[in-house]
This record gives C-alpha cells, structure tokens and sequence, in this order.
C-alpha cells in the first residue's frame, strides 16, 4: 500500500491486534431459519428476519410487481423527478398505523436517524440519550452539534437528575431511547419517559427498529400512539423483511425535514422493489398475531434453557437474547465453537459493545422450531 495510506494500515494493525478485525464472507439463503456458507447448512441464530417474511411469497410478489409496474429504480431524489405515487400512499398507511398526522420514508434505519436527528437539532438543543442507543443516533447527535449527555441505560432516575441539572435551554430538548434495544433485547418504559419528557417540554424520540413488525397492534411496534411519543423511527428491514425506514411524525416536521433533512433530500428514492415489499408487509402484519405470540414463547423457553446452564442473558425480554461472556476473546471462540456445531451465532465485540460486555447476539425468529433450539442448548450445554 501506498505510504500516503500509512494511516490506514495503521488503523487496521490496531483493530487486528486487539482481535476486533472485522470481514465479510458470502453467504446464501438455506431453508426455514437456516443460510449456507461455505457450502454448509448452518442454523441461523444471527438474523434479524424475526417472522421470517423476507422468503414469503407475499413480499417477494410484492416487490416484483412494483418492478414491473414502476421499474427498477427511481432515478432520481424524491425532490426532483423520483416522489412515484406509491411513497405518498404508504406514509398515508404508516402514519394511520403510528397515530401519527404523518410519516416521511428513508432509504435505511441509519440514514433516518443520521438525517433526522442533524436536522432537528442543532448547537443551543440538548439530546439526552439512553447509552446504549444505536450508533446511528450518536452519528446524529454529532453531526447536528447539540449538547449531547447520556443516561445510564433504562435509568430513569439517572435521567430525571439530568433533567433536573439542566439550566434554561437555549433550543430544543431531545429524549432518545430504543424501544427494544438492539444488543440488549431489553425495552424502555415509554409511559414513565413520555412523563418525564411532558414535565420539561422535551421532545421524545423512540427508534423502534426491533420493535417494528414483533409488538403491538398489528405489529406496528410499541408507540403506536401520539400520546406515548412525539416522534417514532421504524425499520422495514428486520421484522418487515425488506429494507428501508421511516418517521412517523407532526405533518410539519415531515415538512422540515422534507426541506432540512439532508439524507432524505440528497439520496435517490427508494427502489420500488422495496416499496413493493414493504407494501405486502403491512398487508400481512395485522394477521401474523400467531407468529408473534409463538416468537416471544420461544424467547421465554431459550431464556429459561440458558439460565439453567448457568447462562447470563441481562435484562432481555424479547427475542433479542444476549449471551454474555465474560472474558474477553471468549465470544469470538464460543461463537467458532457453535458453528463448529452447525450452528450461527455471530460474536459482539467492542468497538459495537463495551469492553467486558462481549457476547452472542442470538436472534430469534418465529420458523426456530423448539428442536432448532434444543439443538442450540444442547450445543451450549458443553460450554456452559
């Protein structure tokens, strides 16, 4: 390499040596919660494809008849030539669905928060956000030049004491939390935050990326409800099964950021094929109550399994399930272990989680049968 890019190699020196190098590997689609890679089955605990809809018929049909009706692409920002008919329809839909005036769509869960949150803020507003909030919502927070100050996760009375602290704003007050948390799979008490949040005139903020498809009415996440935030990003790319991300929101917000959001404004519309696969989701969302049920009783029944190997899963009560480690480097074998077994279980290292806070991120979806996970405590049972 090229010594102006020392830097470079460096930086990647740094990352191999404290063994959190990362890489990609090609992998392919296998049967029902299963992927290939390296031309082996292998159990998929690692996805975020939580009711198993991104190899339903309906979503895929659906994508495909947006292509064929609209094309491959947009061509262009929704501010140009690209606004097709279809994204205005689908905002109308999500925001009845959120209980919201309106809802605007993103290209990506990341570029929403990214794009929101700059937008929104700026250098006299204060974002108070939970400390395991998403990176994407950091990379905003920085980006707009806020005041950015963190509450200790799910700690209300830490963040009441921040409120108290806080001398009279010059600009706006943002409260940001998860609602199902990413890493944790653990869930904020949005009636206790709307409270806190109402008494000092702050703006919620809810990211309900895991959330979106698994909880609440029709699948449509925890804050479904005016009342319980005052802005919600969602994702289509986890329990949806296609791609793409949206706000639900006051009608003028959706203006402003239609006019100051830079990722929405600079960034080439959604490709029909996702709006398409999006659109069938939210057709068949409301009738996947089963599905649901069935995730979060197999999430109950993993827990249990683990906890009597004398696993540590934190807080999780969702079918986000984190199995801690412990000492460092342990995750990453444990994890080589399991796949040894036939099994995908993808280590969480620092930078992504702290230092000592390494785990197996196990992702449950409604297609593991309860053998897929016997099969994964049986594996375990020898580590435990």
């Amino acid at each position: 390499m090229d010594n102006k890019f020392s830097f470079v190699r460096r930086a990647l020196n740094k990352r191999r040596n404290a063994g959190q190098l990362r890489s990609l590997r090609s992998i392919e689609p296998g049967g029902a919660a299963t992927l290939m890679v390296n031309g082996r089955e292998l159990l998929n605990f690692s996805s975020n494809d939580y009711l198993g809809l991104t190899q339903r018929s309906e979503i895929k049909d659906g994508a495909i008849s947006y292509v064929r009706r609209f094309g491959a692409g947009c061509g262009a920002s929704r501010l140009v030539c690209g606004n097709f008919s279809f994204f205005e329809a689908l905002e109308e839909r999500l925001a009845r669905l959120k209980g919201q005036e309106s809802a605007l769509l993103f290209n990506s869960g990341f570029q929403a928060n990214i794009s929101i949150i700059a937008a929104l803020a700026h250098r006299h507003a204060l974002i108070v956000a939970d400390r395991l909030c998403h990176n994407s919502i950091i990379q905003g927070a920085i980006l707009s030049r806020a005041r950015l100050l963190r509450f200790n996760h799910n700690d209300y009375d830490h963040l009441r004491a921040i409120m108290r602290g806080i001398s009279t704003p010059r600009g706006p007050i943002f409260i940001i939390t998860e609602s199902v948390f990413s890493m944790d799979g653990d869930r904020a008490n949005l009636t206790e935050l709307h409270e806190i949040a109402a008494e000092h005139e702050a703006i919620l903020y809810v990211d309900e990326a895991h959330a979106t498809g698994v909880f609440g009415p029709s699948g449509m996440g925890l804050a479904c409800d005016g009342e319980k935030a005052d802005l919600v990003m969602g994702t289509f790319g986890k329990g949806c099964g296609s791609f793409g991300a949206y706000l639900a929101c006051p009608r003028q917000i959706r203006e402003y950021l239609i006019n100051y959001g830079q990722g929405f404004i600079y960034s080439t519309a959604l490709p029909p094929a996702a709006a398409g696969a999006i659109a069938a989701a939210l057709d068949l969302l409301p009738d996947l109550d089963n599905e649901r049920r069935y995730l979060q009783e197999s999430a109950h029944y993993l827990r249990e399994g683990l906890h009597n190997l004398g696993f540590s899963t934190g807080s999780s009560s969702s079918h986000i399930i984190p199995l801690y480690t412990g000492a460092a480097g342990r995750a990453l074998e444990l994890s080589n272990y399991l796949e040894e077994q036939g099994i995908l279980g993808v280590a969480i290292r620092p930078p992504t989680v702290e230092p000592g806070r390494e785990r197996i991120r196990l992702a449950l979806s409604a297609l593991h049968t309860r053998n897929h996970l016997d099969r994964l405590l049986n594996a375990l049972a020898s580590r435990a």
